[in-house]
């Protein structure tokens, strides 16, 4: 039977993690017909013979010679795509079960172009850190013209496989944003639709991507900003840079690099809470804390219904 849904899954020297989480969230998909396309952005080493899950039928593995970048390799695997949907899933990130199926589902009845749902970020422990409800098609394209209100967009979204090609999928010049230009230029293309319940979990840990890449992450908002300008303009929004820089400043702090996340926090805007916020990452956490009552409420930009998730029961499966 052909797959209803191929996911793309890139993944470089992490073989235990993506056999335990994103290979395992796949797998235990329900009532679907699918494939899985894995994609080795040139590890060290090849991937171990008796791994579990990559001697299922449903499985393939491809390899990149030498490292690409994440954007090649999920572009590598949507050139390979069988199926009429592509779902994304980062080697480290979880699934509920029924995820796949119930946006399907969701996006086949509405004639949507996308589907996506809420997420929690959980740690190695699998604790909530946070969560968050999804953001509302309606206002989609200019809510991510200010910032990408896709939580967990890179193991979240499910896309016809048509659109994806015909919008040239991720831009490889890209390391840390393409998802998030990707899902720009989704919305400006087609209507979206979002399930409220929690169906995907990101797990946080030292070996994420902005905490162990140490390119400049400000030049890829730069240029961002400046290939979607025009849009922006129509919209009347501009990407949000104090938001972005207490993102980039968070991933700083998390890996113990308080000098880099003052820098981040005053190369996003000269606002009290972020100069706040640099001073107290290099002396005073409390101070952290203090700059959180001055940042500024801005009607709209954030969507309506964000908000912090209680831990889904599903996530038992990967306990």
């Amino acid at each position: 039977m052909a797959p209803e849904v191929t996911v793309v899954v890139p993944t470089r020297d992490r073989w235990p993690i993506v056999a335990s989480t994103a290979l395992k969230a796949a797998l235990g998909q329900e009532e679907i017909e699918l494939e899985i396309i894995v994609v080795d952005d040139g590890s060290a080493q090849e991937a171990p013979t008796r791994l579990s899950g990559l001697d299922d039928p449903r499985v393939r593995l491809v390899r990149h010679a030498r490292p690409k970048g994440v954007a090649a390799a999920r572009n590598a695997g949507i050139r390979l795509a069988q199926a009429d949907w592509i779902a994304f899933l980062d080697d480290d990130d979880v699934w509920a079960p029924q995820k796949l199926r119930r946006q399907v589902n969701a996006a086949r009845a509405c004639k949507a172009g996308f589907a996506y749902s809420g997420a929690v970020w959980v740690d190695s422990d699998w604790r909530l850190v946070q969560g968050r409800a999804p953001p509302d098609p309606e206002t989609l394209p200019s809510a991510l013209l200010r910032w990408n209100v896709i939580w967990g967009g890179a193991s979240n979204v499910v896309a016809r496989t048509d659109l994806l090609r015909s919008l040239n999928a991720f831009d490889e010049t890209l390391f840390q944003l393409a998802d998030w230009d990707l899902w720009i230029r989704l919305a400006l293309a087609d209507s979206a639709v979002a399930l409220d319940d929690v169906l995907v979990a990101l797990v946080v840990h030292r070996g994420s991507m902005l905490l162990v890449d140490r390119r400049d992450v400000f030049a890829e908002f730069a240029y961002l900003e400046d290939k979607h300008r025009e849009a922006a303009r129509r919209a009347g929004v501009r990407l949000d840079a104090a938001a972005f820089a207490r993102w980039v400043a968070g991933g700083h702090l998390r890996a113990g690099r308080r000098p880099a996340a003052a820098r981040a926090y005053l190369r996003g805007t000269a606002s009290p809470g972020n100069l706040l916020r640099a001073v107290g990452a290099l002396v005073s956490p409390s101070l952290l804390a203090s700059a959180r009552s001055l940042r500024p409420v801005v009607p709209g930009a954030l969507p309506e219904g964000q908000r912090v998730a209680e831990m889904p029961d599903w996530l038992d499966l990967y306990r």
